[in-house]
């Protein structure tokens, strides 16, 4: 998504927090954003200004501020002495908690990009997200494990979001260990997979002594 000025920035924060408190009950419309728009002293023509794409644009920019608030908050927690494991488990409850207060108009934003047509956005949007968390996090891959780890966490993510959703414990403490169990799952993977990777590397080259074979 492009950078916005920062007097559009200023304008789209203002509509989506006059329009978060509607969602619950009316939906991510184009209604809904009029209305917030003058709720929050502009003209309704605002806010197609700001999201031209309606609702979705909303929607969209929402995920990618909380993105950003979510950085925000890891560049200043300290993350000494901290694991891999838990400072993505950190990145992911800093991210959840930044809409906490919102949980109701989230789950109506699942339910708005879970439209088939609206496939491609939804991946592009939880790509961005992962891969936020794990540049955050300090992960410079650049071989093939950089689009495992994403497609891995990618799965993580989006269970531990419907699964805070309907989470009534205190705290939301049932989400955290459901992420820690998760997280732990993948990490199983990971290490599996590095393990396969290393025998591999021990066993001979079969193209290679085909080669030698042929004179190659």
């Amino acid at each position: 998504m492009t950078e916005p000025s920062d007097h559009l920035l200023a304008e789209k924060r203002a509509i989506l927090a006059a329009a978060l408190p509607d969602v619950p009950f009316d939906g991510w419309t184009e209604a809904t954003l009029l209305r917030a728009a003058e709720a929050a002293g502009y003209d309704a023509s605002i806010a197609l200004r700001a999201c031209p794409g309606g609702a979705v644009d909303m929607i969209d920019f929402w995920i990618a501020d909380t993105d950003r608030a979510m950085l925000e908050s890891l560049a200043m927690a300290d993350l000494t002495g901290l694991k891999l494991r838990e400072k993505v488990a950190l990145a992911i409850r800093l991210r959840l908690e930044h809409v906490t207060a919102h949980r109701e108009a989230v789950r109506k934003a699942i339910g708005a990009m879970a439209l088939p047509q609206r496939a491609p956005l939804a991946l592009r949007q939880l790509h961005r997200t992962v891969d936020a968390i794990w540049h955050a996090v300090g992960d410079v891959s650049t071989d093939f494990s950089w689009y495992t780890k994403r497609f891995l966490l990618a799965g993580v993510y989006s269970s531990t979001l419907l699964y805070w959703v309907d989470d009534r414990s205190a705290g939301q403490e049932a989400t955290w260990a459901f992420l820690d169990r998760r997280l732990g799952d993948i990490m199983r993977i990971q290490g599996a997979r590095q393990r396969v990777e290393k025998l591999a590397g021990q066993l001979p080259d079969p193209f290679r002594i085909l080669r030698r074979a042929r004179g190659v």
